[in-house]
């Protein structure tokens, strides 16, 4: 007999309890248990002559048949990259989008998540490798806003297939009957299955529906993108087993207002993370930026407090960004706020910058922003950082020409970061003279093309601080 009781599910993980409180008790969210009536849940009843059961043979995603083999007779063969003609969306996906992957796609609304998929499906119609194989599935939108979204940006639409459609077996049979070498699902969160009694958006709905997205994708070779929606703390809505079925995970970065926009991959199986793509935004969609590091850059007519250029790393690229600090006395309880950087971190740096630098700011406000939007993920901006609020309490400017990076501890330590040599000749290129580095950054040979920059190599936070202030500016 089975007996027909309500559950609830947690809108953030997934979670099932058969009964509402106020926290998720798995993921610590509050408030985010929904009533999921009719749930089916079996009563069992212990007996001693319970018969074992022999499980049926199942398939997996890509279709075969399941079996246990030795690691070194599965067949390997290389990824086939399809290019999407946007060389800085290729660098994001690691080199191209991959025969039969899946690529969720998330970002505030408004950012351009639509713009450079449609840009994408476009460009790959159009493909003579690919032969118009590309379908562009709406179900957000009307066909008639697509075709006005693509007559605005001049996009070529001659060869792409569209489809405004929210339910999942429609659509896989429309991509059955189609058979495309990419399909586009706008978005995820408007898709429902009619095996679930639900409102679409919901997180059964998102989870089975996505699972035969994908399920198809794998079987078929068809590369899937999924568009997600993004929650008010910036984190793809649904649950979060959504995340660990796709391949590749990207996020959009920047504001709405900027004429900028960064795409991160936080997962990739078959690329780097924390890749970095950078487009402009413009009257004719998403461009892409040829020299990343000059946006991040201002020039001023002479050297300002408070300011210093970081080598920052991005993925598989060197990037430079500027660091911005302001230092000022505190009107009521010091405030501590950092805009593209870890707020916790800074907390610390400024008490390391306190103990082993001679430099403190209690009873004053700290103020800490990396220019552009781009949010730096790594521990090689803490020189650059401590350094800029060095030069904002000190109300000394740093020179123009000099290029930072590194990491401190907490024993005031400046410790080494990957790719030194790579930061290095980033800054060498974009004419900096002077490199304050960890020492084992440091090249061993004063050859070319390092012999056209002046490097000091520090290992400790206060040699660090009375060398960036000895430079002539």
């Amino acid at each position: 007999m089975a007996k027909n009781k309500s559950s609830y599910v947690c809108q953030n993980c997934g979670a099932h309890f058969g009964k509402w409180s106020g926290q998720c008790s798995d993921c610590g969210e509050w408030n985010c248990l929904v009533e999921a009536p009719n749930v089916s849940l079996p009563h069992h009843k212990s007996t001693a002559k319970s018969k074992a059961v022999t499980p049926a043979r199942a398939q997996n995603y890509s279709g075969t048949q399941s079996a246990v083999m030795p690691l070194n007779a599965v067949s390997v063969t290389l990824d086939t990259r399809l290019p999407t003609g946007i060389s800085e969306f290729d660098r994001v996906l690691g080199g191209g989008l991959v025969a039969g992957s899946v690529v969720l796609i998330g970002g505030d609304p408004g950012i351009g998540k639509s713009t450079i998929l449609l840009q994408t499906a476009t460009n790959m119609a159009r493909a003579d490798s690919l032969a118009g194989s590309a379908l562009y599935v709406t179900g957000e939108e009307s066909l008639a806003q697509v075709a006005m979204r693509a007559k605005r940006l001049d996009l070529p639409a001659d060869r792409l297939r569209v489809l405004a459609e929210t339910n999942v077996e429609t659509i896989c049979a429309a991509l059955t009957q189609e058979q495309p070498a990419i399909a586009i699902i706008d978005s995820i969160q408007t898709i429902y299955t009619d095996a679930i009694q639900s409102a679409p958006g919901g997180v059964s709905q998102i989870r089975e529906s996505a699972a035969m997205l994908t399920r198809y994708a794998k079987q078929t070779g068809t590369a899937l993108f999924l568009v997600g929606h993004v929650t008010k703390e910036g984190t793809l809505a649904g649950p979060r087993v959504l995340e660990h079925m796709v391949d590749t995970v990207l996020y959009f970065e920047g504001q709405s207002d900027s004429r900028f926009r960064m795409i991160r991959a936080v997962k990739n199986r078959f690329g780097a993370v924390n890749e970095l793509g950078i487009f402009g935004m413009t009257d004719m969609g998403l461009k892409e930026v040829a020299n990343p590091s000059a946006i991040f850059l201002s020039r001023y007519d002479k050297p300002v407090a408070g300011s210093i250029v970081m080598v920052s790393r991005e993925g598989t690229r060197p990037l430079l960004v500027e660091v911005q600090a302001l230092v000022d006395d505190s009107q009521a309880q010091p405030r501590r706020m950092a805009l593209g950087l870890d707020y916790q971190r800074l907390s610390m740096l400024l008490a390391v910058m306190h103990r082993h630098g001679g430099i403190h700011t209690s009873g004053q406000d700290v103020y800490v922003n990396v220019v552009g939007g781009v949010k730096v993920l790594e521990t090689g901006s803490d020189l650059a950082v401590l350094l800029a609020c060095a030069s904002s309490i000190k109300e000394k400017a740093l020179p123009s020409s000099l290029a930072v990076f590194g990491e401190v501890g907490l024993s005031g330590e400046i410790r080494p970061v990957p790719n030194g040599q790579e930061r290095l000749k980033e800054a060498i290129k974009h004419g900096f003279t002077h490199a304050i580095v960890p020492k084992a950054n440091a090249p061993s040979r004063n050859t070319p093309p390092f012999n056209g920059i002046t490097i000091i190599a520090v290992d400790r936070l206060d040699d660090a601080i009375q060398s960036a202030f000895d430079i002539d500016t």
